[in-house]
Parts: C-alpha cells; structure tokens; sequence
C-alpha cells in the first residue's frame, strides 16, 4: 500500500501535485490540501510525478 506524508509547514497550497493527479490531491476552500485515504490502483506513476512536481518538496511517498 502506497501512504503519503504531507509536511504541513512546509506545503504552500499552490497544488502543483493537484493538477498533476487530481485523482490523489485536491486543495480545500481554504487551499489546505487534502490527499484521498487511498491510492488507486494504477497510479502509482501520476503519484509519483506530482510529488516531483511539488516546488517546496513538501510530499513523501512511502510504500509500493
């Protein structure tokens, strides 16, 4: 099972990994973002590219 760790302090909202794998990541009204409890099957590669495309390395995927 894939689990993502979000720094909290360091994750500005801008949603890079949102527009990458909106399937995963989503931002709240108040730009929090909020990751799904599960990872479906089959994305484990749009997963991983979101987290590169976090400009503030604020997401760690731990797991397969």
């Amino acid at each position: 099972m894939v689990e993502i760790r979000v720094d909290r302090d360091v994750c500005d909202g801008l949603g890079q990994c949102a527009l990458v794998a909106p399937e995963v990541f989503t931002l709240d009204d108040d730009e929090q973002l909020v990751v799904a409890p599960e990872v479906p099957e089959g994305l484990a590669g749009k997963v991983a590219a979101a987290v590169r495309a976090c400009p503030v390395r604020a997401l760690v995927v731990e797991g397969a």
